[in-house]
């Protein structure tokens, strides 16, 4: 009687890839420990042998992950300064402009977001472009000026919008002409609406 021949040994799992872990841990730490830093002292004054320090890190994992201090800034600017949720969708123009301008303002006039966001303009020196946050910012405005046309509202472009709402937000906050508040949020909507729609504030 033939024997069968062996059946060949089944094939090793493929490994589970885990996400977060330590991995997670040690870049929430180091992105904690840039923010700290940079509220203390600027983001000249930053170091990766004073980020690891903070962080309670080697600062060879520093380097092995984001290669050097420009890298690691970008990486933080990029996790702090991109927006996290999604447009306003309020079901009129003015009202989701009004809480996407406030939510944008409150955003980016904290001590380290205004450090962050100073140090990525600054890197557009040597590398030209449009950062990713401010892309992402422009795309929200560009969802809600389509959605308002989409209902019938008088709506303005979406360069209008940049340059009337958006731009004079990011620009006070980047040359620091002082603080910007809720006011001015207001005050900015009301007056892109009114000279770009013909619509009175109400």
């Amino acid at each position: 009687m033939n024997s069968q021949p062996p059946a060949p040994p089944p094939h090793p799992a493929e490994p589970v890839r885990r996400t977060g872990g330590r991995s997670a841990r040690v870049c929430a730490a180091v992105h904690r420990a840039v923010t700290e830093l940079i509220a203390e002292n600027g983001a000249e004054q930053v170091t990766i042998p004073a980020v690891a320090a903070r962080a309670g890190v080697n600062p060879t994992s520093v380097y092995r992950r984001w290669g050097d201090l420009n890298g690691l800034l970008a990486d933080v600017a990029s996790t702090r300064l991109a927006p996290d949720d999604p447009p306003p969708d309020t079901g009129t123009l003015r009202t989701d402009l009004l809480q996407w301008a406030e939510r944008t303002r409150a955003a980016v006039t904290t001590p380290e977001a205004r450090a962050l966001l100073r140090h990525s303009i600054g890197q557009l020196t040597t590398c030209p472009g449009t950062t990713p946050r401010m892309a992402a910012r422009e795309q929200q405005l560009a969802t809600i000026l389509t959605r308002a046309e989409d209902r019938g509202e008088p709506t303005p472009t979406l360069t209008q919008a940049v340059d009337h709402l958006m731009a004079p937000l990011y620009f006070r906050v980047i040359l620091n002409l002082g603080p910007v508040d809720p006011a001015d949020t207001r005050r900015l909507v009301d007056d892109l609406l009114h000279h770009h729609t013909g619509r009175c504030p109400t």
